[in-house]
């Protein structure tokens, strides 16, 4: 089947009111820069409730793989358009029942080989968006799965349980399509303000990431670093991670900081069972420096209630304790580790999450952390750390940065 063009819809940015043009104006963008990365010609317009992209000498998989990773998008259908003759009118009853049979022609071939009736089930779907024109959505069903029927012996009607739905809109051109492919919903990347994301190279926090992003946030990251404790392909693990969640929302700025000499100074001074409750707390003060000074409105990490001893609910409020400026956010709170896995395997970053080169977190772990802390003995704990402050003065000030995408 020769598609020429792509009809692209969207949910949930239809109930955006006065707004809705903003963020339509968005996902395009967003649809364009999809586009520039894959093999063709696009053109790329919009309409109230659609986007259209025509198209030529494209890959249909290369196309349909870019585009569902844009977040906002809904469905997306290879389609063949029709536009209004001279006149500006739309083509006729007569006109739309002999295309919808050459659509039919062209992507079910296979039906018009048969001879046996029945074969296969199909119903047709009218929407009939411009209200001016002479036939009606049900009438002009009827007689355009009447021209298919008369078309091809090895198909039947069926209007519960098709297994083939043929669609049609008259809208500002007609659009025939049959496939839909699921788009990742959403709202589109740049729509929702901007988070800095702690991005560890497990499996939880980049599929933190990925999730907080679909509601439209431009995501930065921080990656703490322990050399020589953790290794370059550790780093380039996180790397690796920060490039694939890159596919969805766009280039991802990494902060990269070396985190070595206030782990060791941590391990020192405190109590080696809340070692991870006092990393964290100075991970989670570095974050939201960074995040400040870069425009960010939230941090971001990959925490799930009782997964770790770190992640119980006393030791979540020891560690949030000390972000006194953002909120702190945490798509994957009340997530179970299997629903997580899932979806970092549908995202594409698991392969890489479970490769076995552990990163900071990992290398000081206690043998019995702390399950129940109380943050008058951690904040106790913390005056210990007389020389904390230039240590985290000096990580900030060294970091490396890196783009993503």
């Amino acid at each position: 089947m020769q598609y020429h063009a792509f009809v692209i819809k969207y949910a949930e940015i239809a109930v955006k009111g006065k707004n809705r043009g903003i963020f339509e104006d968005i996902l395009t963008k967003r649809v364009k820069e999809a586009l520039a990365k894959c093999r063709g010609n696009f053109r790329v317009s919009r309409v109230t409730g659609r986007i259209y992209v025509e198209a030529s000498d494209f890959s249909l998989d290369e196309v349909s793989g870019a585009l569902t990773k844009v977040f906002g998008i809904n469905g997306i259908c290879p389609a063949v358009c029709i536009s209004r003759d001279g006149s500006g009118e739309l083509p006729s009853p007569e006109k739309l029942c002999e295309a919808a049979v050459s659509f039919m022609k062209g992507a079910y071939p296979e039906l018009y080989t048969k001879t046996e009736e029945g074969v296969s089930t199909f119903k047709v779907f009218v929407r009939r968006v411009d209200k001016t024109y002479p036939v009606d959505s049900m009438e002009l069903s009827a007689m355009i799965g009447e021209a298919i029927l008369d078309s091809c012996p090895a198909l039947k009607v069926d209007v519960r349980e098709p297994e083939i739905s043929l669609h049609m809109e008259l809208r500002e051109r007609v659009n025939i399509f049959s496939s839909v492919i699921q788009g990742p919903g959403g709202m589109p990347t740049g729509t929702g303000g901007r988070a800095m994301l702690l991005l560890s190279g497990g499996i939880d926090s980049p599929v933190a990431g990925y999730s907080i992003a679909k509601r439209g946030v431009t995501l930065e990251a921080v990656y703490f670093n322990a050399p020589p404790y953790t290794s370059d392909r550790a780093l380039q693990k996180v790397v690796d991670l920060a490039s694939i969640l890159s596919s969805y929302t766009g280039p991802i700025k990494l902060h990269v900081i070396n985190f070595t000499a206030i782990q060791l100074y941590i391990y020192e001074q405190c109590p080696h069972d809340e070692l991870t409750i006092h990393m964290r707390r100075y991970m989670m003060r570095i974050a939201q420096e960074l995040a400040l000074k870069g425009g960010c409105q939230a941090l971001v990490t990959g925490e799930s209630i009782g997964q770790v001893a770190s992640q119980t609910m006393e030791s979540l409020t020891c560690t949030d304790s000390v972000v006194d400026r953002l909120p702190v956010f945490r798509p994957l709170i009340a997530a179970d580790k299997q629903e997580i896995i899932d979806r970092s395997l549908m995202i594409g970053t698991y392969d890489t999450s479970i490769l076995p080169f552990e990163d900071c977190c990992t290398i000081f772990v206690a043998k019995h952390p702390v399950t129940k802390p109380r943050l008058d003995v951690i904040e106790r704990h913390e005056k210990l750390l007389e020389d904390i402050d230039r240590l985290v003065a000096e990580a900030i000030e060294k970091e490396e940065i890196r783009i993503c995408s």
